[in-house]
């Protein structure tokens, strides 16, 4: 039996059951449960994730657990994990990327570029909030928590006129209600390995050995190289960083990011460099990473 420990949210649990699904399908002969565990995020609804200590909200006590060996491996959003992986643990697969993207709900579901002047935009990434004001700095930003069906009743109900989700949590909900792409090279570019299922498990042990069958190598790359991308910057969930990845040609790689200092008056960064081949990831992130620190 492999017991996976979870968040209890709907779109967590909807990640797990993904994990669970594939986990049968390559081993049916073995039983698969699921463990709920309330991470520090979950306990504390209101916070802002402005906080200090935020990174690892939503990924410690499972780690906590897996170390543990409460459970046999955690399911995480990728983009939710530290840089950093506590000793003996290791992300043994990553689920194939959903689309990796950004949305815009609005309220009666127009086009977000049709938002009137002043309008409110829930979101409570530093991220998502320097690229929306980057692009229209009229618009105001405010500070929203809570999982997905809670952030759309607010548009519904008028206490924002938009907000901003990822694209794969609305998709893994089955939630089609004509959310807004946006261009992930000039409008928001999407958090360090958004869109991405990550299993963590003990390194070396038997479940960790079984799951990493289940790691789709194309997301690897790209999800390691944004994360590495996130490490040098001198990353965390706080800070204004997109990056994203994604196959460019016949064997090329094309790194796109966007970055905020958060200094007053400094202003936002975009660039996308592109590589022959998946070996030159890593320098494309060093050569980003210089331009993007470079002082203008």
């Amino acid at each position: 039996m492999i017991v996976l420990g979870t968040r209890g949210s709907p779109l967590a649990l909807a990640q797990a059951n993904l994990v669970v699904r594939e986990l049968r399908r390559l081993a049916p002969e073995v039983e698969v449960r699921l463990r709920v565990i309330d991470s520090e995020g979950d306990r504390r609804p209101t916070a802002p994730l402005s906080d200090p200590g935020v990174d690892g909200w939503f990924t410690s006590r499972l780690q906590e657990e897996l170390s543990r060996g409460e459970v046999d491996a955690a399911v995480h959003s990728a983009k939710d994990l530290p840089t950093e992986a506590p000793a003996g643990l290791a992300v043994v697969a990553y689920l194939e990327r959903a689309d990796p993207r950004d949305v815009m709900v609005t309220h009666g579901r127009r086009p977000w570029r049709e938002l009137t002047l002043g309008a409110r935009v829930g979101t409570s990434s530093p991220r998502r909030a320097a690229q929306l004001t980057d692009l229209r700095p009229d618009l105001q930003t405010l500070p929203v928590r809570g999982n997905v069906q809670t952030r759309l009743r607010k548009v519904d109900s008028g206490e924002v006129d938009a907000v901003v989700l990822a694209s794969a949590g609305l998709q893994r909900l089955g939630l089609d209600i004509g959310a807004e792409a946006l261009d992930p090279r000039s409008e928001c570019t999407p958090a360090p390995a958004q869109g991405a299922i990550a299993v963590e498990a003990t390194s070396g042990s038997p479940s960790g050995k079984l799951l990493e069958q289940l790691d789709h190598r194309p997301t690897r790359a790209a999800v390691e190289a944004e994360r590495r991308l996130l490490r040098v910057m001198g990353g965390g969930c706080r800070l204004a960083l997109g990056a994203l990845a994604q196959p460019w040609g016949e064997e090329g790689w094309r790194l796109t990011a966007a970055y905020w200092s958060g200094e007053v008056r400094s202003e936002l960064r975009r660039s996308t460099l592109e590589t022959s081949s998946e070996g030159g990831l890593a320098l494309l992130v060093g050569e980003l990473a210089a331009e993007l620190a470079l002082p203008r």
